[in-house]
This record gives C-alpha cells, sequence and structure tokens, in this order.
C-alpha cells in the first residue's frame, strides 16, 4: 500500500507538469464536452435452465440496455458516463436469483437482476504512454480468469478506484489500480466493498507475451478474507509449415486467510487446420488437501469451466478441467463447440473424484455494423454424487443492436 500511495503521489505530479505541454484535441473544454461520441446497445436475450433436481425449470426473457457518452480530450483529459439497464420483459421471469432476493428457491438460477444502475463513469487522462483513469470502470486483465467484466450477464461488473497504465512501446506495460467496491453481477445491494491491490506487467518476446502479476484482494468490514495471488503467464503463437500454432502457459500461487495456500495452472495448445482452429488444454484449480481451493472472485467465471456455470465457486476439493474445443466460420458467423471433463484436484473423503463433463455449442454473427444475434447451449453431466452436482441444460438465444 505504502508502493501504492507513492506512486499515485508522483502521478499527480506528472498530470500537473504533463497537463501543461499537453497538446488538446478540442480547442476548448466546452468543445470536448459536445464533441464527444454518444453510443448504445440494446440485447435481448431468451434463457431457459432445466435441472435434475427438485428446483423448478427457469425461464428469462430481458432486455439489457446501454447508454453511454465519451467526452473527447481536452489536454489530455476526457470523462465517460455509461448506464445499465436490465429488465425483464413480457412477464417472463420464472427463475430464481437468491443474492437478491428474487424467488429464492423456487426455480433454477438465471443471473440477470432487474436493476437501474450506473456501469461507468470515470475521468480519464492520458499523455506520452501514460492513464489514468478515476471513477467506476470496467476492468480486464489477460484472459479475464483473474479479473474481468462478466460481460456475458445482463449487468455487467465494475470496479470504483484508481487504475494506473505506463506502455511507453509496444514492447512493454505496467497496469496499477487500487479498488474501493467490487460492483458485481447482481445489483447494488450485492456489491461489495473492498480493498484491492491489482499490479500487472507485461513484456513482450519475440515468441510472445510475459506477464507477471500480483492480485491482493480483502473485503471490508467482513473480518478475515484476504485472498493474495502472485502468478506469472506466457502466451503467444508462431507458424510451423505455414500453420499457426498458438500456445499458453501459466502459474499461480494463492494464500487466503493466511490460512490456505494453493496453486493454479493452465497449460493450452491450439493449432489451425484449414478453416478450423483446434484447442486442447488443462487447467488446474488446486486444493489445499481438501480444506480450501483456489479461487478467482473478479474473474469472468463464465468463460471458464463450462457455460453450465457448474464451477462458479471452485470445491474444497479443487478442480482439474481438460478440454478440446474446435472453432470456426459458417455463414458469415462464428461456432465454437467445446467438450469438458472435470475432475477434483484431490479425491473426497470416500475416494471420488468424477466431477462430470460437459458440451458447450454456440453460434453468433453480425449483421452489418449494429445488428448481432446468436444461439448458445451447454448440457452438463454429473460426476459422482459425493459432490452433489445434477445434470443441468441451458439454452440462450438473443439478438441486439449497437450504434
Amino acid at each position: 500500500m505504502k508502493l501504492f500511495k507513492a506512486i499515485c503521489m508522483a502521478t499527480v505530479v506528472v498530470l500537473n507538469v504533463s497537463t501543461l505541454a499537453a497538446v488538446s484535441a478540442a480547442e476548448s473544454f466546452t468543445g470536448a464536452l459536445t464533441s464527444g461520441k454518444p453510443y448504445v446497445d440494446l440485447r435481448l436475450r431468451y434463457e431457459t435452465v432445466d435441472q435434475n433436481n427438485a428446483l423448478e425449470d427457469a425461464d428469462a426473457l430481458t432486455l439489457r440496455t446501454k447508454l453511454g457518452y465519451a467526452t473527447d480530450q481536452y489536454h489530455g483529459f476526457s470523462a465517460t458516463i455509461e448506464l445499465e439497464d436490465s429488465r425483464s420483459v413480457f412477464g417472463v421471469d420464472d427463475y430464481s436469483l437468491p443474492p437478491t432476493g428474487f424467488k429464492p428457491g423456487q426455480f433454477s438460477v438465471i443471473a440477470d437482476p432487474e436493476t437501474t444502475e450506473l456501469d461507468q463513469g470515470f475521468i480519464q487522462y492520458k499523455s506520452s504512454g501514460f492513464t489514468g483513469i478515476l471513477g467506476r470502470q470496467i476492468i480486464t486483465l489477460d484472459s479475464h480468469r483473474f479479473v474481468g467484466h462478466v460481460g456475458w450477464r445482463q449487468d455487467r461488473q465494475s470496479f470504483d478506484g484508481l487504475t494506473l497504465k505506463y506502455q511507453p512501446n509496444d514492447q512493454w506495460g505496467l497496469q496499477i489500480s487500487q479498488l474501493t467496491k467490487r460492483n458485481r453481477i447482481f445489483a447494488e445491494d450485492a456489491d461489495l466493498d473492498s480493498n484491492d491491490t491489482l499490479i500487472n506487467a507485461n513484456y513482450q518476446t519475440g515468441l510472445g507475451k510475459l506477464t507477471a502479476y500480483a492480485y491482493l484482494l480483502e473485503l471490508d468490514d467482513v473480518g478475515s478474507n484476504s485472498n493474495d495471488t502472485f502468478g506469472v503467464r506466457f502466451a503467444g503463437s508462431t507458424k510451423a509449415a505455414n500453420t499457426k500454432v498458438s500456445y499458453v502457459a501459466e502459474f499461480a500461487t494463492q494464500e487466503i486467510n493466511d490460512a490456505i495456500d494453493t496453486d493454479y495452472f493452465a497449460v493450452e495448445a491450439g493449432i489451425q487446420l484449414a478453416a478450423i482452429n483446434a484447442t486442447l488444454g488443462i487447467e488446474s484449480l488446486g486444493s489445499d488437501n481438501g480444506n480450501g481451493a483456489f479461487a478467482t472472485p473478479l474473474a469472468t467465471l463464465h468463460k471458464f469451466n463450462g457455460w453450465a456455470d457448474q464451477f462458479l465457486g471452485t470445491p474444497v476439493q479443487g478442480l482439474d478441467d481438460i478440454y478440446l474445443s474446435l472453432t470456426g466460420k459458417l455463414a458469415k458467423g462464428k461456432w465454437s463447440i467445446s467438450y469438458h471433463d472435470f475432475s477434483s484436484d484431490v479425491s473426497a473423503a470416500d475416494g471420488s473424484d468424477d466431477l462430470g463433463d460437459e458440451i458447450d455449442v454456440v453460434y453468433s454473427r453480425n449483421f452489418g455494423d449494429h445488428y448481432y444475434a446468436g444461439i448458445k447451449y451447454a448440457d452438463y453431466s454429473a460426476g459422482s454424487t459425493t459432490f452433489s452436482k445434477v445434470d443441468t441444460e441451458k439454452l440462450w438465444l438473443w439478438g441486439g443492436v449497437k450504434f
């Protein structure tokens, strides 16, 4: 924290000096305000969930409306404000969302609350490779595995705080964020006050990007709840005999509440075969002998470990996910099919380690510059009953317009 405060003080000095020499994009403050860019994004989505348990099947038809305005720059300064509204339409709201108290325990969960809130509202300064952002903002780092915006949900995740970025060239960069609030996907009543420090540094080599990071997370007024993660990631691609080959390797270690010590690793390799990309990988969220497991509370969790969202919280026995995905293009759109085989990092007390498997399929396409649509399906088959998982099917249909 002392290091971060020192960086912030130095930044203030840089801002004061740089502002005097900065070239403004707009000729006046008023011009910067009036010559900005408004934007709108409307997304209508139907979601259904069928689970093999006592809960009733869930259905939701929701409309997400995003309205924003980004000013032009004036002496390096600009501002952005963005409002987000999510509504159930035509009375299709047979679903539960326990964090908001909406029909708890009756239907399966669909994590799209009815809400209207400020999604982003920040002041930004840019000059000579430096960027400073103060206010409510979207933050995504690397693959979203540790920090993401959960943009799949209708009420996406944002953060309150200060972000400092320095990227003097295309070879290396540094980003530091100090966060005071996590604006989660469950509407304002479920947002969390926090004291989170995110540090992410990257260096571009000839073979790929090397990243080192430290994510020091803590909630306010919740007792002992620290989550400190330190890791490295390498991701890149190359050509072998005119065939594109991609690769990812990542390792992190984590300490939770000064008591649970766990590790994370991921290895992935991809190859382009004609018009199809094939990717094979393994991701492991380790367990501390069954006492606790690796956690990524700020991640875009829906992106990982299957779209049926059965592992938004890591089982205390940990999680190993071996997956194969195929992607390609069809009729001016994009398709993907993936298979996941899940097992625990350590066996349960009865020796079980089978956490099931899942098949995911999606097709989406744009229609011109402003319209888009898609269909997506997830089919999870539970493994050992020891882990209390149930067979789950989910289907989404959506369409939208943005301009």
